[in-house]
């Protein structure tokens, strides 16, 4: 099913568009606060001020909103360090992005990232959302690769840089930061996370091996 259509596969008008929206951006509040587990689908409803049939007529059972739930975070995840997240292509790009991401969590109050709560909290008995978190971080990193990648041809970077593996570890130092962020309640891990790793991304560009 997708965000247009209801769970029999009829396509939502305006109206139903904009009450799924508001039961999936309710849920995401539910979940983030609770837990998946603690979140009951009486709390969703609550919050949402839906009947249990509207619900139903867009979610088939909690597991199907709980993957909607996933989508929204990693959509919401990508937009919150929009328009520097689309063009990682320059030392001046990553420590902008760098910058929005210590901006957000300091508006947010040092809360981490959704899309990794959700992943300590979905289990192997939650296959559909594995895949679909697993997605969500594949955008991401795709997102930092392309950037990555884009540097590397216009030999920017070293010929022995490896965009792919640089990726992944940019991804894993942000979500590495995010979470000792959100248990410390200070941005500094995050800030050194991504100070440390754009500062080695800046060890492989040809301009700091020529100055050498």
């Amino acid at each position: 099913m997708t965000a247009t259509q209801t769970r029999t596969g009829r396509p939502l008008t305006s109206r139903g568009q904009a009450t799924r929206d508001r039961i999936v951006a309710a849920a995401a509040t539910e979940i983030y606060t609770r837990g998946i587990t603690a979140t009951t689908l009486e709390h969703i409803k609550a919050a949402a001020e839906v009947s249990s049939s509207q619900l139903y007529h867009y979610f088939e059972d909690k597991d199907a909103l709980v993957l909607a739930v996933i989508e929204h975070q990693a959509q919401a995840v990508l937009a919150g360090t929009e328009p520097e997240h689309s063009h990682l292509d320059s030392l001046e790009a990553l420590r902008a992005w760098r910058n929005r991401l210590v901006a957000g969590q300091q508006q947010a109050n040092c809360g981490g990232c959704p899309l990794g709560t959700l992943s300590g909290q979905v289990s192997e008995a939650m296959p559909d959302a594995q895949r679909e978190l697993a997605s969500g971080f594949n955008r991401w990193e795709t997102a930092i690769r392309h950037g990555l990648t884009a540097m590397h041809q216009r030999g920017e970077l070293l010929e022995s840089a490896d965009p792919d593996r640089l990726a992944t570890a940019t991804l894993a130092a942000v979500q590495g930061g995010l979470i000792l962020t959100q248990i410390t309640h200070t941005t500094a891990p995050l800030e050194a996370a991504l100070d440390e790793m754009i500062a080695h991304i800046a060890a492989l560009t040809t301009t700091a091996v020529d100055t050498l």
